[in-house]
């Protein structure tokens, strides 16, 4: 028997017909369903209702006398518009009395409960991957789900009843678990705003994460970081880790248990402060993508024990390789080697910076994106140019890039490594790396003068000191 089950504590509160529409030459009824604070709209016409009823009689679950019978003539006058509209509510409401635990899944389509509603949310779920969920497994494919279907599967797991309470092998909630046990890759993402024509605002939604056991790669969009749960179960085994639209600092993402507890410490982490509790690492993390965010740091909010200085950020994500931070509000990098340990690939794009100050000592980066941000002069570049590993380079649409002959100034900074760096994904031309030569020999011909110049006041100002010891 196909149903979808409504525990005893979830009842449909309201369903009423709110209005009518004339669409073409036929009748719309606008339909309000209300489940708890869940409320949604759908449009049925009379063939609807008429193909509903007669699944229904044809499954013996329901009299035939019950829904209104065709008018043909004067289908569209008001006054019969207005009578039916009041029998096919009551018709409804006879449906959900006459089904109070167990609506069968013709009836829970036909009033959106699928999309909705905990209970059909979760029984369409369990269907589908009872049908294609061992071949998605198989074929290693991300899934796609929404905060709205990890809050059914959440608020389901609190109830204390059978994973298949309707008997319904296809609905049965172990489909779900399973599932979610052995995925690997786990795409969610939200809606801003309602969903549908509901009144449900997904951002507002607790929903665990802890059912997934064995995620290498999850990709987080448009949801709020404060209404994920269970992202620390995550950390045995993620390897890449992709936040957008949904965090206000690195901290919410990465260390939620701090939230919870006012005396914590990373786990390895060396402190002789009182601990209550020692939060595990990321430990197989290699990839943080947090760009298009709100982020205005690099976590120093993270940073425990000021007389150790150890920061967290740096000691929970000690294999991290690659970090994408692009499109947030990051306005300084105060150094950031002590946070970002041996990172190989930095997206800072579409910040707000105006110095490379921050960056001197990350010796093993290779790509550095820092494009659209406010970097307007060419000496920031040498905070970067000693960098020994650094092969690409993003300055593209920044104040600086205006700069005649912006591009040999920038390689210039690099000295011998000219050659091996790409800057705005163009490698350097031999033209331009002979004009780079000609800039280095007249940088070295300044510094030499400068020396020159310090060495003759050295000796002045030695002089003339010998000259006052003299006179005393």
């Amino acid at each position: 028997m196909d149903t979808a089950v409504f525990s005893e504590d979830v009842v449909v509160k309201k369903v009423s017909i709110v209005g009518t529409e004339l669409v073409e030459n036929y009748t719309v009824y606008v339909i309000e369903v209300t489940v708890r604070d869940h409320r949604w709209t759908i449009k049925h016409r009379y063939s609807d209702f008429h193909d509903l009823h007669e699944k229904l009689t044809a499954e013996k679950k329901i009299e035939k006398h019950l829904l209104p019978p065709k008018k043909m003539i004067g289908k569209n006058s008001k006054s019969l518009v207005e009578k039916r509209q009041k029998e096919l509510e009551v018709y409804l409401q006879t449906l959900l009395v006459r089904f109070p635990t167990a609506a069968p899944k013709v009836l829970s389509y036909f009033l959106h409960f699928h999309q909705y509603e905990m209970n059909g949310i979760t029984a369409a779920l369990a269907e589908e991957l009872f049908h294609k969920g061992e071949q998605l497994l198989v074929a290693g494919e991300v899934f796609t789900l929404c905060p709205l279907q990890l809050y059914a599967i959440t608020q389901q797991l609190k109830l204390a009843k059978p994973t298949c309470s309707n008997g319904d092998a296809k609905a049965d909630l172990g489909h779900i678990l399973d599932f979610t046990c052995r995925l690997k890759y786990l795409k969610i993402t939200g809606t801003r705003g309602e969903v549908g024509t509901s009144n449900i605002q997904e951002d507002s939604l607790t929903f665990d994460l802890s059912v997934f056991k064995a995620l290498l790669q999850i990709e987080i969009s448009d949801c709020n970081s404060a209404q994920i749960m269970g992202l620390p179960s995550l950390k045995p085994c993620l390897v890449t880790l992709s936040v957008h639209h949904s965090a206000a600092s690195m901290m919410d993402v990465l260390v939620p248990e701090a939230c919870e507890s006012p005396q914590w410490v990373a786990e390895g982490a060396l402190t002789d402060c009182p601990v209550t509790t020692i939060i595990p690492t990321w430990k197989t993390l290699t990839t943080l993508d947090m760009s298009h965010n709100h982020i205005g740091c690099i976590d120093n909010s993270v940073v425990r024990d000021p007389h150790t200085l150890i920061s967290i950020i740096i000691i929970h994500l000690y294999n991290l390789i690659h970090l994408d931070l692009s499109y947030n509000v990051l306005t300084v990098l105060e150094g950031a080697h002590t946070k970002l340990g041996n990172i190989k690939t930095l997206n800072l794009a579409g910040n707000q910076l105006d110095s490379l100050a921050g960056l001197t000592k990350l010796y093993s980066l290779v790509n550095l994106d820092l494009s659209s941000n406010k970097l307007g002069q060419l000496e920031e570049i040498r905070y970067i140019g000693t960098l020994p590993c650094l092969e690409k380079l993003i300055l593209s649409n920044n104040p600086m890039c205006i700069i005649p002959d912006y591009r040999t100034k920038v390689l210039a900074q690099f000295w011998d490594r000219a050659s091996e760096v790409c800057l705005d994904s163009t490698a350097p031309t031999e033209k331009e790396l002979d004009t780079v030569e000609v800039l280095k020999a007249i940088q070295k011909a300044k510094e030499s003068k400068d020396r020159m110049a310090n060495n003759n006041e050295k000796k002045v100002r030695c002089h003339h000191q010998w000259q006052n010891n003299d006179l005393w």
